[in-house]
């Protein structure tokens, strides 16, 4: 998967900080996490229905599955394409 942006996209475009990154698999969308103010990833899957996101900022080696609620392995991480903005 190739990551779209170096930082959330949507936070990047209005100039908000993020907590945490997340990878969508199936598109490569990057997302801010729960605890950020934007809650993109989540907002993303509603959007779209792409079920899985990586935990990608620092690359960290898991999966959740939103579809069923549930942390999955994912053995092949996605490399940063980086360097990524620090916004927390």
């Amino acid at each position: 998967m190739t990551p779209g942006t170096l930082g959330c996209e949507e936070c990047l475009a209005i100039g908000q900080e993020w907590v945490h990154l997340r990878l969508c698999r199936t598109c490569g969308h990057v997302g801010c996490c729960d605890q950020s103010i934007g809650k993109h990833a989540t907002a993303h899957f509603h959007k779209t229905r792409h079920p899985i996101i990586e935990g990608y900022d620092p690359p960290e080696g898991w999966g959740w599955c939103y579809v069923d609620e549930i942390f999955v392995d994912l053995p092949d991480q996605t490399p940063q394409r980086g360097p990524i903005p620090r916004f927390f």
